[in-house]
């Protein structure tokens, strides 16, 4: 599919995080960022992330291309099938030459099959590579659903940075409590505090 070297492989993000954690706020606040130009963001469907605020310059039936430079498009048949398209389209250059792509998982999903579809399906490895991953967690109530809920354990776990979200509506005791809980989980991961998704693209 490609004789790119791998050090030009396509980097890829993936945003996990149980429902509710603020993945759809986050990306509202991340797309219109400079630094996010030329991304590409992989959906699962266009109602869950908002794009009416942002203002759209075109469209086809899957993808959505933003003033920010962003390209947004949902998620078709699996995900191998959506990268590939995306990176054969990019090629004949029927949508923008985008130099990273962010995937948004959906709240249920165990991220581990993402994850192994980038590192070892052989036509997604051949053009793209793993970046890491940005997990949110829900401040407020992310220790009930550590406790409750298995993926979200594991979406925490697998995480290369850990977003505690909702920061403003929890106190400092519940953050405090629920940073150790995610230390012992995922002691190599940093851990940033937000209120309504506001992070530099940079950081993440």
């Amino acid at each position: 599919m490609s004789d790119q070297p791998a050090t030009e492989r396509i980097p890829v993000s993936v945003i996990t995080g149980f429902l509710g954690s603020g993945k759809t706020t986050l990306l509202k606040h991340l797309l219109p960022q400079p630094a996010m130009a030329d991304t590409a963001v992989v959906i699962n469907e266009f109602g869950d992330v908002g794009l009416d605020h942002l203002l759209v310059e075109n469209s086809s039936d899957d993808t959505v291309v933003l003033s920010s430079g962003c390209l947004c498009c949902t998620i078709r048949g699996d995900l191998v099938d959506t990268l590939r398209s995306l990176f054969l389209r990019r090629r004949k250059g029927s949508i923008p030459q985008f130099r990273r792509v962010v995937i948004e998982t959906t709240g249920l999903a165990d991220p581990a099959p993402v994850l192994h579809t980038l590192m070892q399906d052989p036509l997604v490895s051949e053009c793209y590579r793993l970046d890491g991953v940005i997990t949110t967690v829900d401040a407020v109530n992310g220790m009930d659903q550590l406790d409750r809920q298995m993926e979200s354990v594991k979406q925490a776990a697998v995480a290369d940075r850990l977003l505690l979200t909702k920061s403003d509506l929890a106190d400092g005791a519940q953050i405090a409590t629920l940073k150790s809980r995610l230390q012992a989980l995922n002691p190599a991961a940093p851990i940033f505090t937000v209120a309504n998704g506001e992070i530099g693209a940079a950081e993440l």
